[in-house]
């Protein structure tokens, strides 16, 4: 396996395991990476990669929160066993307009909206939003994942559809979503990261069971790629959870459009004057 394969499956991974948290477009990072530095393996391959790699950030939801999400847990009382029911209930919920738009449509734009002036304009559009949207949002009513009505959820969940168009993010499209219909910061990142489990769980294996169909099993090099891009992912991922909760305790999202529109100008400048 060639060396500089593997650094930039760890590079990837990197990327992946910060980039799908912060409100800042993990896929758009991604396909920007492989635009400045493709991997060799074919691009059937890296369309799978990009996507299962994100298997470690699920793990590292998993992991964190696994006390919280266990309704089965014999450490809970009835009544924290009962939030934890009622949690997975909101999140199935907020999953339903991904499963009936979201992946459908993702599947039809994937080929057509991966060009990166689309991730320009997406991150500058999207960066804007966040700055907007903290100056004129201040008192939220939601304060907790109990007070989460299921209204609530399902329109998190409709936001969520908006992720189909790379550069938009996830993770950023749920939380500016979760903060407009009056979810506090916290509430907005940590149902944003539940949110992520069945859907990019679900995404992964229809990526795999794809691949699978149309090219076949994936070399012994390739296995490895894949491995390493998760474990680095899941490593990534914990401490970028970790940051980001502790970063919005006191302070907002600004500094994120910031950065999406930065990014978003340059992406512009650098693809516009290679085009050129």
């Amino acid at each position: 396996m060639d060396f500089i394969e593997i650094c930039k499956a760890v590079i990837l991974g990197i990327i992946q395991g910060i980039t799908e948290w912060l409100p800042i477009s993990s896929t758009g990072h991604l396909i920007l990476f492989d635009r400045i530095w493709p991997m060799t393996s074919s691009p059937e391959f890296f369309e799978v990669f990009k996507v299962v790699i994100q298997f470690g950030s699920i793990l590292a939801v998993i992991v964190l929160y696994f006390h919280k999400l266990n309704p089965f847990s014999s450490q809970k009382s009835i009544s924290e066993k009962k939030d934890a029911l009622e949690l997975w209930k909101k999140v199935i919920i907020g999953c339903i307009p991904i499963v009936i738009v979201g992946l459908p449509l993702d599947m039809i734009l994937e080929d057509y909206l991966s060009g990166e002036f689309v991730i320009a304009a997406t991150l500058i559009i999207y960066g804007i939003a966040f700055i907007v949207i903290e100056n004129i949002v201040h008192k939220p009513t939601m304060r907790s994942l109990e007070a989460l009505t299921y209204r609530t959820a399902f329109l998190i969940g409709c936001f969520q559809v908006l992720a189909a168009i790379p550069g938009t993010s996830r993770s950023g499209a749920t939380i500016l979503g979760a903060v407009l219909l009056g979810c506090s910061r916290y509430v907005a990142s940590e149902f944003s990261f539940f949110l992520a489990v069945p859907v990019m769980a679900g995404a992964s294996s229809l990526k795999l069971l794809k691949y699978f169909l149309k090219v076949g099993m994936f070399t012994g090099g390739e296995w490895l790629l894949l491995l390493i891009g998760t474990f680095i992912s899941f490593i990534v991922s914990v401490f970028a959870i970790r940051m980001l909760l502790s970063y919005i305790r006191k302070h907002d999202f600004k500094v994120f459009g910031v950065y999406r529109i930065i990014l978003g100008i340059i992406v512009i400048l650098y693809f516009g004057f290679l085009a050129g």
